[in-house]
């Protein structure tokens, strides 16, 4: 047999394969059953307008939040980083891996419960406020590294040039190095942007006030009031509303790069 008949007949088996799989997963699946659990739409109805006006609105608001206190944060940790001064390097190297390391979720529960307790330290904003500053926290550990990778990726001549022409290295830093670094790291903050929109769930964890409620925690308890699954559909439709337009804003940047390289 000619290779490239086998190479057919292997892709027609396969082919074959998907299908009776995706057949017996129709005929076997209890479609009435998942219709009145996940897609009754009397409960739909009942998640409309807070579904959007309150827990998409708040999930939008709390995204933007911690990622601009996150990316504050995360300049200064990454030009710490790159300092030539041990103690900032160190300071920085130390913050970026142990928030790296350490779970969203534990980070979020610590800035609720245990540091308030520890320390008698109440951010504005109760429960939520510890969240956000939790979530600021850990977003800035990563962005940092991106920024860090950013700055490192413009070449030096750029400097050199900047300072042969008498200006300081902190005019420099802010004129020249950061705008040219933070063009090259636009994809990758995007992407931890999207990241934070899913990490607001976690806010779930230390409880919430019903008008701060975000969608994974307005879904939780719908689920529990109607005693239906609709709630978490909703919720991941609405999030998927959000988060699609910018992996593809994502996708365009890095073909944009690709393209000016």
């Amino acid at each position: 047999m000619k290779r490239t008949t086998r190479r057919r007949l292997t892709v027609a088996v396969l082919y074959a394969v998907l299908i009776l799989a995706l057949l017996a997963l129709v005929l076997t699946t209890d479609w009435s059953a998942i219709k009145s659990n996940f897609f009754d739409k009397s409960v739909a109805k009942q998640l409309w307008p807070e579904l959007v006006t309150v827990a998409a609105k708040n999930t939008i608001i709390y995204t933007i939040i911690a990622f601009a206190g996150g990316l504050l944060l995360a300049i200064l940790l990454a030009l710490m980083k790159l300092s030539t001064v041990g103690p900032y390097r160190w300071l920085a190297t130390g913050y970026i891996e142990f928030f790296r390391g350490l779970p969203a979720l534990l980070v979020i529960f610590a800035f609720g419960f245990a540091v308030p307790i520890a320390f008698g330290w109440h951010p504005p904003g109760g429960l939520i406020g510890a969240g956000l500053v939790a979530l600021i926290v850990v977003s800035s550990a990563y962005m940092a590294e991106t920024l860090r990778a950013g700055i490192q990726a413009v070449p030096k001549g750029q400097t050199e040039a900047a300072r042969s022409l008498g200006m300081t290295g902190g005019r420099t830093t802010v004129s020249i190095v950061l705008p040219q670094a933070f063009r090259i790291v636009i994809p990758p903050l995007t992407n931890e942007f999207v990241l934070l929109i899913k990490d607001t769930s976690l806010l779930a964890i230390i409880g919430v006030a019903a008008g701060q409620r975000e969608l994974t925690t307005y879904a939780r308890d719908m689920l529990s009031l109607t005693a239906n699954s609709t709630p978490l559909i909703a919720a991941a439709v609405m999030y998927l509303i959000i988060t699609l337009p910018l992996t593809q804003l994502v996708a365009w940047l890095e073909r944009r790069q690709q393209r000016a390289r």
